[in-house]
């Protein structure tokens, strides 16, 4: 047997041929009648024949993983602290509470307790 087929392609490939062979396509390989006697006319032994003697014009295409390691690493490498995002946090809190303003949804005193909500850290509450 070829050693760059696994014992699962090998299977489907004899399986194959043997099916052809029995709906009668042509041999690939010479036999004598005493060979075929021998195989008692066997479409599984001829097609196991037949790819001993690697005269199947077969290829078999094998999917490969693709490594991600450049996409990880570019991800691992945006690390921020808590204080940043704290920071960021606080910022957008106050583009919308001005947005806000200026459409009037938010009055004063509403504004004042939103501000004091965000800015506290979560080991104050």
């Amino acid at each position: 047997m070829p050693q760059e087929f696994t014992k699962y392609e090998i299977a489907r490939i004899i399986g194959a041929r043997a099916l052809q062979i029995a709906m009668d396509a042509p041999i690939l390989v010479k036999i004598t009648k005493e060979q075929l006697k021998e195989m008692d006319y066997d479409a599984l032994k001829i097609a196991e024949y037949e790819l001993t003697e690697k005269v199947l014009p077969i290829d078999i295409i094998r999917p490969t993983p693709q490594k991600k390691k450049d996409k990880l690493s570019s991800l691992r490498e945006d690390t921020v602290s808590d204080e940043e995002l704290i920071a960021q946090a606080q910022e957008i809190e106050r583009e919308i509470t001005q947005e806000a303003k200026e459409f009037g949804f938010v009055n004063e005193s509403e504004d004042e307790e939103v501000v004091e909500t965000v800015s506290e850290t979560p080991e104050e509450q």
